[in-house]
C-alpha cells in the first residue's frame, strides 16, 4: 500500500490540496480530517488527484461527505486530473456526476476564478 499523502494551501481563489497514495477505511478519515482543517467557510476546494493511486469506497464516501459541506458552507468541491483507478470508481458507481470533475488543476482553478467574477445570479 502506497501511504497516502496530503498538501495544500490557499490560492487566490479558495483551497488547492494535493491527495497522493491511496485512500482506503485505514485512512479515510485523515483526508476528510485534512480538508476540514485546510478551508474557511465558503472557500471553495479544489483536489488535485493526479498522484491519487486508489481510492476505495471510503474514500468516495469522503468525498461526497466534503462536497455537502463545502456546498452548505457557500463553496464547493472540485476534483481535477482524476488518475484512471479513482476515476472508474467514480463513473462505475455514478458518484462522477454529483461531483464537479475537472481534467486538470489549471482547469479547476479556471473555473473557479470564473465563477469568483460572475455577477450575483449568474451561472457561469
Amino acid at each position: 500500500m502506497t501511504p497516502l499523502s496530503l498538501q495544500g494551501g490557499p490560492t487566490a481563489t479558495g483551497v488547492l490540496i494535493s491527495v497522493g497514495g491511496e485512500v482506503d477505511v485505514t485512512n479515510a478519515d485523515r483526508l476528510e480530517s485534512y480538508v476540514g482543517q485546510m478551508c474557511r467557510r465558503g472557500d471553495p476546494v479544489v483536489l488535485d488527484l493526479s498522484e491519487l493511486r486508489f481510492m476505495d469506497s471510503s474514500g468516495m464516501n469522503v468525498l461526497l461527505r466534503l462536497d455537502a459541506a463545502a456546498r452548505e458552507q457557500g463553496g464547493g468541491l472540485h476534483l481535477a486530473a482524476v488518475g484512471r483507478a479513482p476515476a472508474r470508481l467514480l463513473e462505475l458507481t455514478g458518484v462522477v456526476r454529483a461531483l464537479q470533475v475537472h481534467s486538470s488543476v489549471d482547469e479547476a482553478l479556471t473555473c473557479l476564478a470564473a465563477s469568483r467574477s460572475a455577477p450575483p445570479g449568474d451561472l457561469a
